[in-house]
């Protein structure tokens, strides 16, 4: 497994998170049978709570209420992370993508098989923004709890790493 950090600043009306990266673990889980158990269990395991499964919006959207955690269980996808201006990443069966409060998502294509199971640290509930934030929503996102566990890797994980580097 590998891990990318990206920071997005603000991105047209898309606020991002300023403070915290996004993390990108590369073949998180192995690919091979049905994921989609593999990650919920993963998830559940480290705590996270509010499990789904479905796809991601086509439209670009962010939470203010809560970071999410999106494994890919299966098929590919191109998203575009960051708002308008942000990233566009593929993302492959086995990949999962750690989103703070704040940050701006959407699918541009997927193959037909594409499934995410999604997730969110306990307490934290993801209200869905197509909006500029206006001051009070960019306060919650800015002082949001960081999660007490990394949803795949426990409580060793790297978002607790990378994550307290970037909040002062």
């Amino acid at each position: 497994m590998t891990v990318e950090t990206i920071l997005f600043e603000f991105s047209d009306w898309v606020p991002n998170n300023p403070d915290l990266p996004v993390l990108v673990y590369r073949q998180a889980i192995p690919a091979e049978g049905e994921m989609a158990p593999k990650f919920e269990d993963r998830f559940q395991a480290n705590g996270w709570q509010g499990i789904w499964r479905d796809g991601v919006f086509d439209y670009q959207h962010y939470h203010t209420g809560a970071h999410e955690v999106l494994g890919i269980a299966s098929g590919r996808a191109r998203l575009l992370i960051g708002g308008p201006a942000g990233a566009e990443l593929s993302v492959h069966a086995g990949d999962c993508l750690i989103l703070p409060a704040g940050t701006g998502h959407r699918r541009i294509d997927a193959s037909r098989d594409f499934m995410v199971v999604g997730a969110y640290p306990p307490g934290q509930d993801a209200d869905i923004q197509t909006r500029p934030a206006n001051r009070a929503q960019l306060d919650t996102i800015a002082n949001l709890p960081l999660p007490k566990t990394d949803p795949v890797e426990g409580a060793d994980g790297t978002l607790l790493r990378a994550w307290s580097r970037h909040r002062s």
